[in-house]
């Protein structure tokens, strides 16, 4: 059962990213503030929960939020702060837009660089113990994946519409047949012999 919220009669935003691993695209995160009466039985990681089920609470938690946003890094602004700069970045971004200031934000993972005026609380897995950080987790999965879908379309040989630019095995051959994108991250470790992907 995942718990409303970390701190009774706050305004807490829970805050996770989607993406952090992949090979290629942004980084999405989001950022949800929910009614501290909030219930949904289904609402869990997004991990845990199929993508049917994902694209089923979306528009739940969108509704029912007091207020959510969604915020992005591209791959070039990776490139040039690295990954988990960029997810702190993402979170940040999200936070930027929510139409309700939080006075508390519950942050998925270990690690992150303060909001300004705002205190935080990191949470190990905590997208599998606070509902707001659940609501988070989907959204930033389900927006980004419409996202890497998208680029598919436009790169159809990296079958991103299947691994959503994650390191499988059927990615990296392709990076190995075609070479990269522009939408790959360059600093990341391609291809684990990493071949000269990029010649001067």
């Amino acid at each position: 059962m995942l718990l409303p919220y970390l701190k009774a009669g706050q305004v807490e935003a829970g805050c996770d990213e989607a993406g952090r691993g992949c090979l290629a695209g942004a980084v999405y995160a989001a950022a949800v503030i929910l009614p501290p009466d909030f219930h949904n039985d289904e609402l869990n990681d997004s991990k845990q929960l199929s993508e049917k089920k994902r694209y089923a609470l979306r528009p739940i938690i969108e509704q029912e939020a007091i207020a959510w946003a969604v915020g992005i890094v591209t791959p070039e602004e990776i490139d040039q702060i690295n990954i988990l700069k960029a997810s702190f970045l993402a979170m940040h971004r999200a936070i930027d837009q929510l139409k309700v200031r939080p006075e508390h934000l519950l942050i998925d993972g270990n690690r992150f660089t303060p909001y300004p005026g705002i205190p935080h609380t990191t949470v190990v897995k905590g997208d599998g113990k606070y509902l707001s950080i659940a609501a988070a987790s989907i959204l930033a999965k389900t927006y980004r994946d419409d996202y890497m879908n998208r680029l598919a379309r436009e790169y159809p040989v990296y079958a991103w519409n299947e691994n959503k630019g994650y390191p499988t095995q059927a990615h990296r051959e392709a990076i190995r047949q075609y070479g990269i994108s522009p939408y790959h991250r360059k600093t990341f470790r391609l291809l684990p012999q990493q071949l000269e992907l990029f010649p001067d």
